[in-house]
């Protein structure tokens, strides 16, 4: 056999070589990412269901055709955007799970993240993520600007937000005067040993969580069969009308600030119906270079009940770019 044809022969059989080994290499990782599912997810026995087991014949077959880890990692995300549940991501990451968490904890998102604007008697705040020790600092300092300029009504606009973390804590409690029970999320310790999820008067049973840390969240999550969430009041305290936006993207955190907000006398919600999206992810380590975010709490308002695949309504419902002029409209004829 000549050179030339040995060459043409080497050439044809790496690239099949390099397709078996990535069909092998990925079809393993989904196969981690199927037993940390059963591990960690708030309800395994959801992952008997026809959703998950369709999915898992999907997220399969795309491991055999994936070309690289950037591939794999796309069509893993694209499959899950329309998943059975939320909150199930795989990305790309040189920091372990353990660092990323870390590093939440004291992340600062910018601030372009948040606004605010006051005309006349009105203030519009506009927050996009609940993310971000900047987030949380800035939401305060909103406050204290919106009062002392003696404002009378308050738009908040949570269109464009699609969750995080803990800045939902000041966002509502510069509105009340007494903590106020919101909800609880629930995970597998309590869905192990009942079959249906737990009662306010259950939640009232244990000491609510003040914690601040995403990581120790996380962590206190999967450790306990539910935790209370109580907001807490914030000085200074708004006494005004309040207005507050929501679109087909208002997800995660925002959600659970959207229902809660629902509670006060005083606020109005005006928009669409919220994504439906309310869930608790955690992060794992799937492989060098590549972390797993899997949802390990479901959450319960005492208000709406499960908003994971409901959303919350609006008081008000008309199309998300029409919310801010309907507020306006509702001012003006006060």
């Amino acid at each position: 056999m000549s050179l030339f044809r040995l060459l043409i022969g080497f050439i044809i059989f790496m690239p099949t070589l390099q397709a078996t080994e990535n069909a092998s290499r990925y079809t393993t990782l989904i196969t981690k990412v199927n037993s940390l599912m059963h591990k960690y997810h708030y309800m395994p026995e959801q992952l008997n269901g026809a959703g998950y087991q369709n999915m898992l014949v999907q997220m399969q077959a795309h491991a055999k055709t994936a070309s690289s880890d950037e591939a794999f990692i796309e069509g893993f995300n694209k499959l899950w955007h329309k998943g059975p549940f939320s909150h199930v991501r795989m990305q790309a990451n040189e920091q372990p799970a353990d660092a990323l968490a870390a590093y939440l904890d004291q992340m600062q998102v910018g601030e372009n993240a948040t606004s605010l604007t006051i005309d006349d008697s009105i203030a519009l705040m506009q927050i996009n993520t609940m993310m971000g020790t900047d987030t949380i600092e800035r939401i305060g300092t909103y406050y204290k600007q919106i009062i002392s300029a003696n404002v009378s009504t308050l738009i908040i606009d949570l269109r464009n937000n699609n969750g995080g973390a803990f800045a939902v804590k000041p966002l509502l409690g510069h509105l009340i005067e007494a903590p106020l029970d919101v909800g609880m999320f629930v995970s597998q310790p309590w869905n192990a040993k009942h079959n249906k999820p737990p009662s306010i008067i259950d939640a009232q049973k244990r000491q609510p969580w003040f914690g601040w840390s995403i990581r120790s969240f996380w962590q206190d999550v999967q450790t306990v069969d539910l935790l209370r969430i109580q907001m807490q009041p914030h000085a200074p305290y708004f006494t005004g009308k309040v207005y507050v936006l929501t679109s087909k993207q208002t997800a995660s955190a925002a959600e659970l600030g959207t229902d809660a907000l629902g509670y006060l006398d005083n606020v109005k919600i005006i928009g669409e119906t919220t994504a439906g999206e309310m869930l608790s992810q955690s992060v794992f380590d799937l492989a060098e270079g590549i972390l797993l975010f899997l949802p390990i709490a479901d959450y319960y308002s005492h208000r709406s009940g499960r908003i994971e695949g409901q959303g919350v309504k609006p008081d008000i419902e008309i199309a998300a770019d029409q919310a801010l002029i309907k507020a306006k409209e509702l001012i003006s004829g006060d």
